[in-house]
């Protein structure tokens, strides 16, 4: 089937970033802050300075690596309707935005804390909404305890949605662990979490080239549970990695082949994403810049590599403000470089409802951006090119200089074949507008009034209350 996607290296090219990846790997290494970690990795073959904490890992290590993680996977939601297959065959899965600490309150508009009522909101919208296919956690719950806020936004979003949920924040391997028996009591035990993982999570290598201890323990315990990691590169052109596309796509390819060898030397065969949320700083400010030329031709080239390495990927962003206020606030061509960077290649991607860089968020913009993707996504709806649809006999059939229109081939497949966008959320689409925002916070409150999701069983409940509530307990919170 033929998909509209962007492509931005040649083979030469790919071969270059590749080449340039292993290199980096073996002669300067990662640095990784986990003598746990340093140890395995010197057991399957690396070379280990333990007193810098530097594994350089052999090319060998990544080819085996490469050889056991899964080609393709299902991320599976509580309703199996909104169950995942990746890699895709059209246009990437979509998410809803990253862990914002404030929101802009529906009602009062103004900006304040964010509060697991408030992520119960933003995700039981999300899942009535369609373009959105699955959740990130997205806000923070700010009123609990810090150490343990990552357990309360994923049980949040587990009681408020049908959809897979992919958690943003991990603390250390213990928070880990809890996370995972939250999972496992969806799923209906650790087993059927491993068969049929109900979450998957994001786990961020520190650019450039270095792994946190708790995080990167942390990922290694999702994996050993089967729970699919996306290994998300932050690499900031300028800022954690060079300036030059081609060396942030270096570094950033380079982050997920380390991170691809850490999880197959723990757990041969665990469900892996090749991740990356790389973009350029601001020069003036020094904060990441989605609004770039760069970021989707960074996510294209990351893309391509996971490709070629035959990986589920997460790699293009969708989100089309970054300001503080819901709306479209920016010009044709930034938001048309949004759009390029979900024709990247990429498999899974988030960011709707985001504000502020993703500091903020607000349900107003969960409706605007969920509707504007409904009519993006279309541009990559799959068509058959075969001899079939070719249709050479029809146009011998019709002739020179005469029309289609009342042959029956048109009449069978114009419907198939014609992809129209709706006007109706094409009013949602205006740039360096807020035109819409009243509507869609009228659509939000609307939602939120009427929809209704299954409510877990009230034993879960309890127990998932339980297993939160006793962690805090034994950490004196």
């Amino acid at each position: 089937m033929a998909v509209a996607k962007l492509k931005f290296l040649d083979k030469d090219e790919e071969d270059l970033i590749h080449q340039q990846s292993i290199e980096c790997l073996e002669t300067l290494g990662v640095k990784i802050k986990s003598e746990k970690i340093l140890k395995m990795l010197d057991e399957a073959g690396a070379d280990i300075d333990y007193k810098a904490q530097i594994a350089k890992i052999t090319e060998g290590m990544v080819k085996d690596a490469l050889k056991t993680v899964p080609k393709e996977m299902t991320l599976h939601a509580r309703d199996p309707m909104h169950n995942m297959k990746i890699p895709v065959s059209s246009f990437p899965f979509c998410a809803t935005t990253g862990l914002g600490v404030y929101i802009r309150d529906i009602k009062t508009g103004k900006k304040r804390d964010s509060t697991r009522k408030d992520i119960a909101d933003f995700i039981r919208l999300a899942d009535a909404l369609d373009a959105v296919d699955y959740v990130w956690t997205s806000l923070t719950a700010t009123e609990v305890p810090q150490l343990t806020h990552g357990l309360h936004e994923l049980w949040t979003a587990f009681q408020n949605t049908t959809k897979h949920v992919q958690g943003v924040e991990i603390l250390n391997a213990e928070d880990a662990k809890k996370q995972i028996e939250l999972g496992a009591l969806i799923a209906g035990g650790r087993e059927e979490l491993r068969k049929k993982p109900n979450f998957s999570v994001i786990h961020c290598s520190i650019a450039p080239l270095m792994f946190e201890h708790e995080a990167a323990e942390a990922m290694v315990e999702f994996v050993k549970a089967g729970v699919p990691v996306a290994t998300m590169t932050m690499s900031l052109s300028g800022g954690t990695a060079p300036v030059t596309i081609a060396g942030t796509i270096v570094n950033g390819n380079s982050e997920n082949l380390a991170s691809l060898v850490i999880n197959q030397t723990a757990a041969p065969g665990a469900p892996e994403i090749y991740c990356s949320s790389s973009a350029p700083v601001n020069m003036r400010t020094g904060i990441i810049d989605y609004m770039t030329v760069n970021q989707p031709l960074i996510a294209t080239g990351l893309a391509q590599m996971a490709k070629r390495y035959g990986l589920p990927c997460m790699t293009g962003d969708w989100g089309v403000n970054d300001t503080p206020e819901p709306g479209v606030p920016h010009t044709f061509s930034e938001v048309m470089g949004v759009s390029l960077s979900t024709m990247s290649g990429t498999d899974l991607q988030s960011g709707i409802g985001g504000l502020d860089a993703v500091k903020g968020g607000a349900l107003e913009q969960e409706v605007i951006e969920a509707y504007i993707w409904e009519n993006v996504r279309k541009f990559m709806t799959p068509f058959e090119i075969s001899s079939v649809t070719a249709a050479l006999n029809v146009i011998k059939e019709v002739g020179h200089g005469n029309t289609f229109l009342g042959h029956i081939h048109t009449a069978k497949n114009f419907r198939k074949e014609i992809v129209l966008r709706d006007p109706e959320k094409g009013r949602f689409e205006s740039t360096n507008s807020t035109a819409m925002a009243e509507e869609a916070r009228q659509i939000a409150l609307k939602v939120l009034a009427e929809h209704e999701v299954p409510p877990l069983d009230k034993e879960i409940l309890q127990k998932g209350n339980d297993i939160i509530r006793n962690w805090e307990k034994e950490n004196g919170f």
